[in-house]
């Protein structure tokens, strides 16, 4: 048998290597249910459930109601049961030299019976001590130092200016970038809620920057929105965003009319459906009040969204935008100025090339 019990520190320090590199994992095992995976879980594991979601109900109600011998006896029988299953779906075909890491929520009975069998069968098996628990302790630890140790560079610039399509155009020359928008499946803003899109939970979102981060190279910069604490319902970590607003600043310029045109594109969806975009607005209620919200519906419903998309850019969105990026950007002040003609992928792309040169 051999059966490795890591720690969480240790096992991420081994997770920068490539799944299935030399010296790396071959597979992360996640022995958890499926609605545990789904909340969070390491990245690039794999789920092998020990007991699925139902099966978690019944043993924990047995366990309530009849008592913890029984429940042990029956979750022993499901849980040989699913390991059964995995290795004649997952694991007949591999060789001998094939290493998993496998972990549950604290490295207990789930992640043990299954280490336990495959190390019996002769694999190498790694086990995390303190399970997901352990692993997401030292997550958070490790956000701060290292946000704090990157060279962020701010990509600043009203709502619709075109930031996301630069920071997107910064990527693809090979620039390092942070897309927070993109990990947390919001587009910032009380109105960014993309349909069909939900977001990942907090310690989801929390993982896929720890994720982002740890590869990243501290000797070249790293292309950031000027984002707020929360995108969205989820929430930059403070360490980041504190470092993030002492990074040096540009201020992405685009006419008002751009602007306008751009937000119907990245916001089609309004568009397509008005009644959809009058919802939303009821948001804004609280500042703008109800006289003010309800007459952009009705011109909404009118077919005159552009009137009521530059008016929530002028009334709306820039006055606050501006006072804040003032109060949290250090360097907001000798923000280098990127303008930009145009909206097209052509100018921005121009600019980007320009970022990543210079």
């Amino acid at each position: 048998m051999s059966v490795n019990p890591v720690s969480a520190q240790a096992a991420m320090a081994r997770m920068t290597l490539p799944l299935g590199s030399p010296g790396g994992y071959s597979t992360i095992i996640d022995a958890r249910s499926e609605n545990e995976f789904a909340l969070d879980h390491l990245p690039g594991a794999v789920n092998w459930p020990s007991l699925d979601n139902e099966e978690r109900i019944v043993i924990g109600t047995l366990y309530k109601q009849v008592g913890s011998f029984e429940a042990k006896k029956k979750g022993a029988a499901l849980v040989a049961a699913n390991i059964s299953r995995h290795i004649e779906k997952n694991v007949i075909a591999l060789t001998k030299d094939w290493q998993p890491l496998i972990y549950c929520w604290r490295g207990g009975k789930r992640s043990e019976s299954l280490a336990l069998i495959l190390g019996q069968i002769g694999f190498k098996v790694s086990i995390i001590e303190g399970g997901y628990k352990a692993f997401r302790s030292e997550l958070v630890s490790a956000i701060p130092p290292l946000a704090e140790k990157l060279s962020w560079h701010v990509i600043c610039g009203p709502t619709g200016s075109g930031k996301t399509r630069l920071l997107h155009q910064l990527a693809a020359q090979g620039a390092q970038v942070l897309d927070l928008e993109g990990l947390a499946n919001h587009r910032s803003s009380v109105l960014g809620i993309i349909p069909g899109e939900p977001q990942p939970s907090q310690k989801s979102f929390d993982t896929l920057i720890w994720n982002t981060l740890r590869n990243l190279d501290p000797a070249r910069p790293v292309f950031v929105e000027s984002e707020s604490r929360k995108v969205g319902n989820l929430a930059v970590p403070e360490a980041l965003i504190e470092a993030v607003r002492s990074g040096k600043c540009y201020r992405l310029e685009l006419s008002d009319d751009e602007r306008v045109k751009l937000l119907l594109e990245d916001y089609d969806f309004f568009v397509k459906d008005p009644a959809l975009f009058c919802d939303r607005l009821n948001a804004l209620i609280a500042l703008r009040g109800k006289q003010v919200v309800e007459q952009w519906q009705t011109q909404i419903m009118n077919g005159h969204t552009e009137d009521v998309v530059k008016e929530l850019l002028t009334l709306h969105y820039d006055p606050t935008y501006f006072a804040s990026m003032k109060r949290n950007f250090a360097n907001i002040e000798s923000a280098k100025v990127l303008h930009a003609d145009n909206r097209s992928p052509e100018c921005l792309r121009a600019i980007a090339q320009l970022l990543v040169t210079a």
